[in-house]
């Protein structure tokens, strides 16, 4: 595949939903243009077996790359990972095992084949890091951390607010900008991307790679999704949209999203053009109702991800149960064979993962038998009395029959 320098697409990619590029974006857009093939790679640490909807903006943006014919890297951050990025947090991360960091990892691909082509002409490619960096020796090592000083990583945000207030700063936590940049150095690439959360992390592999390889690697920074609160959106921070959620279930989590989100959504969730959104920008100012842009929001990035029949029927099954309060025409049913406790049919309809988790669902006032809320752990259900309904917050129906 040759590579592509059609300066609309090149533009597009260089701006849309990205928030800076190093050394800048002329320079950035002078490698495009100039025919050259580019390595480009997009690191993710499997933290959690999900890749979630702020990955999607990465991995959209790398398959921009892949249809301009540049070579592209999703890399598994399988070493670096069991390290824990310290980013963003007040305290040091649990550290994961091996085994934890692959059971994450193992639907990834999967997961990633929604945005990107990993089969066919110009395939994208799927390593993992602790192939690049498990084999260093403590000499590369400590000739790697000789490039930089306590002072440049004692800067970062997070270590000088723990600083001050007292809290620990752990040395591994200073290794992981190192092992981050040394994968730009091990895979000599050309171009990094990632969430603007990263940028000191990605920074770190572009000076590795100018005093190691003699070579300029640009960066390109993403923005981030954020809540009212300016929190990313995340599994750790909440509003967590799954790559692999249900139609209906993610279709129902942006429709619940705050009216403040739906403008950048649009932008880095979408292929909307700018100027249509612009247009919802100030039909909002004119006292537009926000549901219907959501509405036209959740339908855009269902699609995306499952199609545009599913994206039909996650808007048609939100609307039976939201907007008209209908139980869905379609559920699983589920065979109950002798009496059983509530909290042992929630686990075993997966509308709770544990015991203790519908225990926290009833308390709450989550779980409701034919429109009737369960307010005792003890409450048998009983086949003599079936079929019914058994309704998880609002979106999670289960038929239970005889």
């Amino acid at each position: 595949m040759s590579v592509i320098t059609d300066a609309a697409k090149i533009d597009q990619l260089l701006t849309r939903g990205v928030e800076m590029a190093y050394p800048n974006k002329d320079a950035m857009r002078e490698a495009l243009m100039s025919g050259r093939r580019l390595r480009v790679y997009l690191g993710v640490d499997p933290t959690s077996p999900t890749l979630h909807i702020g990955h999607a903006l990465q991995l959209k943006k790398l398959r921009e790359f892949q249809e301009l014919g540049h070579e592209v890297i999703l890399l598994i951050g399988s070493f670096t990972a069991m390290i824990g990025d310290p980013t963003d947090k007040l305290a040091a991360r649990q550290q994961l095992t091996s085994a934890q960091v692959m059971e994450n990892a193992a639907t990834y691909k999967k997961q990633a084949k929604k945005l990107l082509k990993f089969s066919g002409e110009n395939a994208a490619k799927l390593m993992f890091n602790h192939k690049l960096l498990a084999k260093m020796t403590l000499a590369n090592v400590v000739d790697l951390a000789s490039h930089f000083t306590v002072q440049q990583m004692s800067e970062r945000d997070m270590f000088e607010k723990r600083l001050a207030e007292g809290k620990p700063v752990y040395l591994h936590e200073f290794m992981y900008p190192l092992m981050q940049g040394y994968d730009s150095v091990a895979m000599d690439v050309d171009v990094e991307l990632g969430g603007s959360d990263q940028i000191f992390n990605m920074l770190a592999g572009r000076t590795l790679m100018r005093e190691m390889k003699q070579k300029e690697k640009r960066v390109l920074a993403l923005k981030l999704l954020v809540n009212d609160e300016g929190k990313k959106m995340s599994k750790s921070e909440g509003g967590f949209v799954a790559i692999n959620d249900v139609p209906e279930e993610m279709y129902g989590k942006l429709m619940s999203m705050s009216d403040s989100m739906i403008l950048p959504y649009f932008e880095i969730m979408t292929d909307v053009p700018m100027e249509e959104i612009e247009g919802m920008k100030l039909q909002m100012t004119a006292g537009a109702n926000p549901r219907d842009l959501k509405m036209k929001l959740a339908a855009n990035v269902v699609t995306m991800f499952h199609g545009k029949a599913a994206a039909k029927r996650a808007a048609k099954h939100f609307s039976t149960v939201f907007q008209q309060h209908e139980q869905p025409a379609e559920m699983v049913d589920f065979q109950v064979a002798s009496p059983m406790n509530i909290l042992d049919v929630l686990v075993a309809t997966k509308l709770a993962n544990s015991r203790g988790d519908g225990k926290q669902l009833i308390a709450g006032g989550g779980v409701r038998v034919d429109d009737v809320t369960v307010t005792d752990i003890n409450t048998m259900i009983d086949p003599a009395k079936l079929p019914a309904v058994l309704q998880k917050g609002k979106r999670h129906f289960v038929r239970l029959v005889a």
